[in-house]
């Protein structure tokens, strides 16, 4: 099996610095340490220009992209008025019970835990 006679695979395998590899999912190209493990270049895949759309399909999509991105805008600013709504009327309720209940003794001092 090997060439020489209690040889491992890892030994009769040149020690190599760097590993270049490339990634499944973007198919970029990869360069990496062999003793670390990290990552010393990259470099992206080549894409298409426009991923094969033409300029009114893409100016569609940005456009429907801004209004998407402005109805957010608009939901989130709706939000915060009524995050201070309701926070002032939780204030005003809990200002309420402490009034109608106070308590008889005030909470005890770390001093006097001592």
């Amino acid at each position: 099996m090997f060439s020489r006679p209690g040889a491992s695979y890892n030994q009769l395998m040149p020690k190599a610095r760097h590993l270049t590899l490339r990634c499944p999912e973007c198919q970029a190209d990869l360069k990496i340490d062999a003793a670390t493990g990290e990552v010393i270049f990259h470099k992206a895949a080549k894409r298409p220009t426009a991923a094969g759309k033409d300029f009114e399909k893409l100016l569609q999509e940005l456009k429907e992209e801004k209004t998407q991105a402005e109805e957010i805008f608009e939901r989130e600013v709706e939000a915060l008025k009524n995050r201070d709504r309701l926070l002032e009327e939780k204030f005003q309720q809990a200002l309420r019970h402490a009034e109608e209940s106070p308590d008889d003794e005030p909470p005890p001092r770390p001093f006097d835990l001592d």
